[in-house]
């Protein structure tokens, strides 16, 4: 037999626990789901305690079910779900549910933020001050669980706990800390200044280490608990998006990451902190030590063509109603659609918007529509890299995962509208894979995550812009950047039009 490192992603509903090899090969997995806890609309928590048994039972799972040795089990790490706040009393007890990165209670207190720091915040942070991040719940609870508050001594995001849990040891790592949006992400630490502006106790904020940084090994209680040896050693591990990065290849900054999933993820490699995209994106640090990304969000990627095929061809196969866009043209027979399904995050932070098709007309096919949606997609992700461009963003290389990934059609369309070579993965794991590596890093198996991944990551064939098509793409683009502008206020007005109906 040979030696292990563990990857645990500790996802919103469910963590997946990853055994893989020297050769990056994974020999087994498990996962264990868990529940969330909403108790009015808007509201999404969880019970700390459920990731730990969840990893835990995954990880006894691995050694009983699977016949992995404990004692070539030889490191772990994590890819955490990012800006979850964990309160922790003196005594290092959670004081109530973690508040995710997907509940919306917090508004007052983003609108707080603005009124008190306004651009210094975007300026110290590089981003606004989303009602997702962890800075506003902790306000919330400071302003609406006073006595809850008053226990409060630390505060930890979810794979730290779990990290703590199994080490003894409270800490979190840069690509995390810059989720909370209470660090300077300049000087690589904790803000002073955003802390005194809204009162909270600088010793609140855990120590800071890197992704690769030995973290603990084992404690004999979690050793017991487990079935790990108490020689298995720890590291830091990395927000969702960044292990999703490394675990992607995302390590050169000539490359930038395609995601399609329920939400879609435009994710660039930074090498310094020197750019500042005034937080129309994301700015965060790297799982690699020193080096950063940014990252847009389109909320209704996916999602836009699973609503669409749902709602109009349920009885269709999958892949079938994807192939069919081929039957149309570049542009959709001068068909558009913008995916604001659900309202947008990046570059449009507006809640209110909604999507649209715009150029119907009696000689539309089904087909023509599915092919609307697929360019509609990926021209919300050529927005955000209009704005890399704007800011003197090089890059020749986009790798594809998610949904986007699985069809040729679709990778062929976002390599033309890209105007960019598009790559995609033939081993892809997602984030788990990125905790690996980060465990396999740390351990010296490899000397950086960079020669990790020449071993780890595997990319099949590229998809090479045609030029023909690239010149259509940019035209069609144009007119796609003035829908939203043209539909806001309309938008706007529908859904007040809604809303009034439903009361």
């Amino acid at each position: 037999m040979g030696k292990y490192v563990l990857g645990v992603d500790l996802g919103t509903s469910a963590v997946k626990v990853s055994a893989l090899d020297h050769s990056g090969q994974i020999v087994a997995q498990e996962s264990f789901d868990y529940d969330l806890i909403q108790k009015k609309p808007g509201y999404n928590e969880q019970n700390p305690e459920d990731w730990v048994s969840g990893t835990t039972v995954a990880i006894v799972r691995l050694i009983l079910n699977d016949h992995l040795d404990a004692a070539d089990i030889e490191g772990l790490s994590y890819s955490g779900q990012m800006h979850g706040m964990v309160l922790l009393d003196e005594n290092k007890k959670v004081l109530r549910p973690a508040i995710l990165w997907n509940d919306t209670r917090t508004t007052p207190q983003r609108e707080e933020i603005e009124a008190k720091m306004g651009d210094e915040f975007v300026d110290i942070t590089g981003n606004q001050p989303l009602e997702g991040f962890t800075l506003t719940k902790l306000l919330w609870v400071k302003e609406n669980e006073p006595d809850i508050w008053a226990k409060a001594k630390y505060f930890v995001l979810p794979k730290d706990y779990v990290r703590y849990r199994m080490t003894g040891n409270l800490a979190m790592d840069y690509s995390d800390a810059t989720g909370t949006v209470l660090l300077d992400v300049a000087k690589g630490e904790w803000s002073q200044k955003i802390c005194d502006t809204f009162d909270i106790p600088m010793s609140m904020c855990p120590p800071l280490i890197k992704s690769v940084d030995f973290a603990g090994t084992v404690t004999p209680a979690y050793a017991e608990f487990s079935g790990l040896t108490t020689a298995t050693k720890v590291y830091g591990g990395a927000a969702d998006n960044a292990a999703g990065a490394v675990g992607a290849g995302i390590l050169h900054p000539n490359m930038v990451l395609s995601s399609i999933g329920t939400s879609g993820v435009v994710l660039k490699y930074e090498d310094t902190a020197d750019v500042n995209y005034h937080g129309v994106v994301q700015f965060e640090d790297h799982a690699i030590p020193d080096k950063y990304y940014s990252m847009g969000v389109t909320l209704a990627a996916g999602y836009s063509l699973s609503w669409f095929k749902k709602t109009f061809a349920p009885e269709a196969d999958f892949t079938d109603f994807v192939a069919s866009a081929a039957k149309s043209t570049v542009g959709a027979n001068g068909l558009l659609y913008t995916p604001y399904i659900v309202g947008e995050r990046a570059p449009y932070a507006d809640a209110d918007i909604r999507g649209s098709f715009t150029g119907v007309d009696g000689t539309h096919k089904r087909y023509d529509f599915v092919r609307a949606v697929l360019e509609g997609i990926v021209f919300s992700f050529r927005d955000l890299f209009d704005i890399y461009e704007e800011n003197g963003g090089d890059f020749d290389t986009v790798v594809s995962i998610g949904g986007g990934a699985k069809s040729p059609l679709w990778l062929q369309i976002q390599a033309d509208i890209f105007n960019r070579k598009v790559v995609s993965l033939t081993n892809e794991q997602g984030p788990g894979m990125g905790a690996a590596m980060i465990a396999a890093t740390g351990l010296g198996w490899f000397d950086s995550l960079q020669d990790c991944a020449e071993t780890f990551v595997h990319f099949g064939k590229a998809y090479e812009p045609n030029p023909e098509n690239a010149k259509k793409y940019a035209k069609m683009h144009k007119i796609y950047k003035q829908v939203y502008q043209q539909t806001k206020s309309i938008s706007a007005q529908l859904l007040d039009y809604r809303r009034e109906e439903l009361n």
